[in-house]
């Protein structure tokens, strides 16, 4: 069963868990489980899908319940009406806070993207960053005598393809657990030392305007047992105020 964390009349949320693709794709045809058909299945109704998740990635997922509802909402993250943030554990000791202003060539995937345009110029991508907590822990990884890491709250104001494991890789805090744009030999000692097989980047908020109603609507997604854990772990302490979580 999927964690529903809102539901009325016109949209539905759900907290994706990592691993669960958002619907079916062409990069992973072997897959045979995906949060559009599980979420239609369980409430016994169509869903129409406004935004996604990468697979790895948990956290709040939106969806209509009508085709009008979709159009009015899809309208609203079009036009940057919609506020997404983020939790990450990355490596290092981040600076307290920040942006970063890096335009992002697109990535193109050779099945699903095939009639694109490769030579495409960088698009636009902004993220702001605020460090929630710092750890440094008695273990050599790589070339330190110790291994540092932060607790960040990330928001990106736009949202290009993979936009913040990209950021975060090119201010040299790649998030762990990130097998394409990480850094190998930490998400070699999660896995060892915390049995973590995750990457660490969960969706906690989504704010918008309802569709129907029009008044405010704030959708928070509680962190999994996985990512707790490893935040008790590494001793990365927060309030968790921040997020209203």
């Amino acid at each position: 069963m999927l964690e529903v964390i809102y539901q009325d009349d016109y949209v539905i949320a759900i907290n994706k868990p990592e691993g669960l693709l958002v619907h079916r794709s062409p990069i992973d045809k072997h897959e045979t489980r995906f949060a559009l058909q599980l979420l239609r299945d369980q409430i016994g109704q169509k869903v129409y899908p406004v935004h996604r998740l990468d697979k790895p990635t948990s956290g709040v997922l939106l969806f209509a319940l009508s085709s009008d509802i979709a159009r009015k909402l899809t309208e609203q993250f079009t036009q940057g009406n919609i506020s997404k943030q983020y939790l990450a554990i990355v490596r290092g000791h981040c600076a307290p806070h920040g942006v970063i202003d890096y335009p992002l060539q697109e990535q193109l995937d050779r099945l699903a993207d095939a009639l694109a345009d490769p030579n495409k110029p960088a698009q636009e991508a902004i993220t702001h960053y605020h460090t929630l907590a710092q750890t440094e822990l008695p273990f050599a990884v790589g070339r330190y005598a110790t291994a540092r890491y932060s607790l960040v709250a990330l928001k990106p104001l736009t949202g290009r393809k993979h936009q913040l494991r990209r950021h975060m890789k090119h201010i040299f805090h790649p998030i762990l657990g990130d097998t394409t744009h990480g850094d190998g030999k930490h998400n070699q000692f999660i896995r060892q030392e915390f049995a973590c097989q995750r990457l660490l980047l969960h969706a906690a908020r989504l704010t918008l305007i309802h569709p129907y109603t029009e008044q405010p609507l704030v959708l928070n997604a509680s962190l999994s047992d996985e990512f707790t854990q490893v935040l008790a772990n590494m001793r990365l302490e927060h309030s968790g105020l921040w997020l209203g979580l």
